[in-house]
């Protein structure tokens, strides 16, 4: 193992779900999900997101997942039925699941997100308090996947979130441990900005579709990084790979995400080349996951005196005496915007 893949292992073991929480995730999860099945016109649940394919990383927030309502139930439900918006009955199985999972957690509340019923549960395991969200889906007339909510625009839209689990998980077992890795280093690397330029969705996608089999882990996150730059600077589109969802949307502009994936793709490919000397390697990838790693000391003392370089120079200072006195030089050093150094 070279020393990439030893510091990236160094970034894993801060970054990973803590057992305890993910469990609990999982538990609520499947509380809400065996609720929901009770609701009229349910035809089953599944789970998506990050809890099925293994991709959380701490702190655990909100586990995923989904009730299929038959749309023969609900006739004028949906693009497929009278047109009738997902908002009212958002509020129905909102009512069922509230008093449900109350039984088991006393302080459990049922709100919205985008795309159906937010259940919180107000109890603390290792200082989190995973939440879960459910998606209200109906069965489509025509075509693959869903007909899922849009809440804020009260609007239905097609998606295959179960098929995008059957995709995220499949190929040979050394394909899926490297393709989850990678997945919940970019997590991190995404969530360092105060603005992430990506959603979680968008770079598991990436990983799908750049990991190769036999790739070893840092080979793989430079493969993605280096090929979602490309795809992002020259403007391309990243499609869904169910082909039922429009294609994935940025959550900043592409300048900026082109930048920051060019940075970062140009960080641990740097590591790679060096992978047999520690600090240019840990000096490559401190740049690119900046809130994991310190950059080697030498690197510090080099920026500082950088720094030092750039600053205006001292200048003698004549006033006009003869002798010893002649040349006074200032006692104060200013730096390029006229303040004190």
């Amino acid at each position: 193992m070279g020393h990439t893949e030893d510091i990236l292992n160094d970034i894993r073991s801060q970054i990973d779900a803590h057992p305890q929480p993910l469990a609990e995730a999982r538990t609520r999860l499947e509380l809400v999900c065996s609720s929901a099945i009770g609701f009229t016109g349910a035809l089953r649940t599944y789970r998506s997101g990050s809890l099925p394919q293994h991709t959380f990383i701490h702190p655990v927030g909100d586990g995923d997942g989904g009730v299929v309502l038959d749309r023969r139930v609900y006739p004028q439900l949906g693009p497929d039925g009278g047109g009738e918006t997902p908002a009212d009955i958002t509020g129905e199985l909102c009512a069922l699941l509230g008093p449900a999972v109350r039984k088991v957690y006393p302080k459990a509340r049922c709100g919205t997100s985008k795309r159906g019923p937010k259940i919180t549960f107000g109890e603390l395991v290792d200082a989190q308090d995973p939440t879960v969200d459910l998606v209200v889906a109906l069965t489509r007339k025509e075509g693959a996947g869903l007909w899922i909510p849009n809440l804020e625009t009260d609007r239905w839209e097609a998606s295959d979130p179960e098929r995008h689990v059957e995709l995220f998980t499949g190929g040979v077992t050394s394909l899926r441990r490297t393709r989850r890795r990678v997945v919940r280093l970019l997590k991190a690397w995404n969530k360092q900005y105060s603005e992430p330029g990506f959603s979680s969705h968008n770079l598991t996608v990436w990983a799908w579709e750049f990991v190769e089999p036999g790739m070893g882990m840092a080979k793989a996150l430079s493969a993605v990084l280096s090929k979602a730059a490309a795809r992002v600077e020259a403007g391309g589109a990243t499609k869904d790979p169910a082909g039922v969802s429009p294609n994935v949307k940025l959550l900043v502009g592409h300048e900026v995400a082109a930048r920051r994936l060019r940075g970062a793709a140009d960080g641990v490919a740097e590591a790679l080349a060096a992978d047999d000397a520690r600090d240019a390697v840990l000096s490559a990838l401190s740049r690119a996951f900046y809130r994991y790693l310190d950059a080697p000391a030498s690197d510090s003392l080099a920026s500082k005196i950088a720094a030092l370089r750039q600053r205006s120079p001292v200048t003698t200072v004549t006033l006009g005496l003869s002798g010893p006195a002649a040349a006074v030089r200032p006692t104060r050093a200013y730096g390029d915007n006229g303040h004190h150094a």
